[in-house]
């Protein structure tokens, strides 16, 4: 599914380089449940940032799903996001006008899905939440963990082999983020891709494999028993 070799990302602030990734490599096999830990600063966002295409590395090979994407154009990442990375965020990122169905439609709207079609297959996503009765509410009228069920409703639409979750739980109380954690180890267990981004340990427990990061370089890489 995911296969980077000598992966780097430098920043250039003024007349100083920072090196942010020190050349990475990661391979990581399809319905994989992986978390990549790190402290602030290690470069976990900034491989979060790759993995997602949301930028491009300095150096090196990405290869998704079976397309090298480390050199493609802004529009061309914006269409591999759409069609192949479903994101879950810290905050939610809903759009508070918008119902939670409206909300999960979105992205249907950016694939060139309308109508009956984009309907059925969001109250089918929200179904596999648990929110199918609260479709109609707006975000001000969910809970923290409603509104996050959502925003996976929202990632799991586009039906993408990879989901890419940074600190889904940040946001939460404990309770909920374990209920958010259960969502995340059934979708695994169905058809997803999943990669967690983390600094908590417990969280990352949860995972079928940890990637600890420090200083922009993998540090340990290993499956859990």
């Amino acid at each position: 599914m995911i296969r980077i070799k000598n992966m780097s990302k430098i920043y250039t602030m003024g007349e100083n380089k920072v090196t942010a990734l020190n050349s990475i490599d990661l391979h990581i096999t399809p319905r994989e449940f992986v978390a990549i830990v790190g402290p602030s600063g290690s470069g976990k966002s900034t491989l979060m940032n790759m993995l997602g295409c949301l930028d491009v590395p300095t150096s090196g090979s990405y290869i998704l799903d079976g397309k090298e994407v480390s050199k493609l154009k802004d529009d061309r990442l914006a269409e591999i996001r759409n069609f192949k990375i479903g994101f879950i965020f810290q905050k939610f990122n809903l759009l508070q006008k918008l119902s939670a169905l409206e909300n999960v439609e979105l992205p249907l709207v950016y694939q060139g899905v309308h109508g009956k079609e984009a309907k059925m297959r969001a109250i089918q996503a929200l179904s596999t939440v648990g929110l199918k009765e609260r479709m109609n509410h707006r975000p001000n009228e969910l809970s923290g963990g409603q509104q996050q069920r959502v925003a996976i409703a929202r990632a799991l639409v586009t039906r993408p082999p990879v989901l890419l979750a940074d600190e889904p739980t940040g946001a939460l109380d404990s309770k909920t983020g374990i209920e958010v954690m259960e969502i995340l180890k059934d979708l695994n267990s169905q058809v997803n891709t999943i990669i967690l981004i983390t600094h908590d340990n417990d969280l990352a427990a949860v995972a079928r494999r940890i990637i600890r990061i420090h200083d922009g370089e993998i540090v340990d890489d290993r499956e859990m028993v």
